[in-house]
């Protein structure tokens, strides 16, 4: 574990790195930032236990006082005012700890139906919602990558790009078979229905971070289908990248630029191989994704979504909250820490 002055000292040289913003990249600069920011909010905790301690020892002062009023007050006081500073110093040893190297970076989201048909559909387009809204909540941009829509309107699949502040580190528990239960507007006789669908939450990763050899890259370009009007039906604007090592395939059409698309493409394709390489497998990306969110049958779920009970039930810590509709509407907040707190304790 670091000390403050092993932190003060990166603080020091990352503040001199920011000094010459000309020699880093637009991903390093941002990851280089967000953890200056980080120690910063360390420093302003350990500032104010020390307030809180000198505040603690005049009230421990206090109750030797012959003053009645003041003795009473002090008593009054003090429990609180011990329990505050215990909470700063858990957060405080918390913050002490080794960051995460990939907690900074940004997203690569990627939800598909599960098992369940067409709801489970409906339900991978109510889940991208709720990340959507979460993500504009934490002052986070969302790009789409690509989508494939199901009749009803559900999406069978989408890949979205997320960046902001700790992005990964916020999300990353997010992987894995989210099961839904609800009556679907289609069932007439009120029966619950069980779907699921899956989530992969991918670190983005900066070109310096992946290596990728232009000969092991097969880039195809064609005719953009869906939305988007003529343009797209008239140029070759959607780009499908192979990486041949891997087997890995991307496709982009969003953008009716063609370079746009290449750009976005290439982004998902290093989140997966930056992943695979955290993980240690040197496998094609079906297999790293099926380590990671399952093959998205009813029994890997890691949470429960059930509408007729109104909750939400995380099955890794064992915890429900109630008000689905909120949670739903991207109030993600108190589910995320109750997660994030487990994976800390392990």
């Amino acid at each position: 574990m670091a000390t403050l002055d092993d932190l003060r000292r990166e603080h020091e040289d990352l503040t001199q790195k920011l000094a010459n913003p000309g020699r880093l990249s637009r991903e390093e600069f941002a990851r280089l930032a967000a953890r200056q920011a980080e120690l910063q909010e360390l420093f302003n905790l350990a500032e104010r236990m020390e307030h809180a301690k000198t505040t603690i020892a005049e009230h421990e002062e206090a109750l030797r006082s012959d003053d009645k009023e003041l003795r009473a007050l002090a008593e009054e006081e003090l429990p609180k005012l011990r329990a505050e500073f215990a909470q700063q110093e858990h957060e405080f040893q918390e913050k002490l700890l080794p960051p995460d190297p990939l907690a900074s970076h940004d997203v690569i989201l990627e939800i598909r139906a599960g098992t369940g048909g067409e709801e489970a559909s409906l339900f991978a387009r109510d889940l991208f919602t709720m990340y959507a809204k979460y993500a504009e909540k934490r002052g986070w941009s969302v790009r789409l990558v690509s989508e494939s829509r199901s009749d009803l309107g559900g999406l069978k699949e989408v890949i979205a790009d997320i960046r902001g502040r700790q992005a990964y580190g916020t999300l990353c528990h997010e992987s894995g078979v989210h099961r839904v239960q609800r009556i679907p507007a289609t069932e007439k006789s009120g029966r619950i229905h069980t779907s699921t669908v899956t989530v992969a939450v991918l670190p983005s990763a900066a070109p310096e971070e992946v290596e990728m050899r232009p000969q092991d890259l097969r880039i195809d370009t064609f005719r953009a289908s869906g939305h988007g009007g003529q343009h797209v039906q008239k140029t070759e604007s959607a780009v499908r990248i192979t990486h041949l090592p891997t087997g890995m395939v991307i496709t982009c059409q969003d953008e009716r630029s063609q370079h746009a698309n290449k750009e976005r493409a290439l982004a998902v394709l290093r989140a997966r191989l930056l992943a695979a390489q955290v993980e240690a497998h040197e496998q094609a990306q079906q297999e790293t994704r099926r380590k990671q969110i399952g093959s998205g049958e009813r029994a890997e779920k890691i949470r429960t979504y059930n509408l007729p009970q109104d909750r939400v039930t995380d099955h890794r810590v064992k915890q429900s909250w109630h008000d689905l509709e909120r949670i739903l509407g991207g109030d993600l907040d108190p589910v995320v820490e109750a997660v994030q707190a487990a994976a800390r304790d392990r």
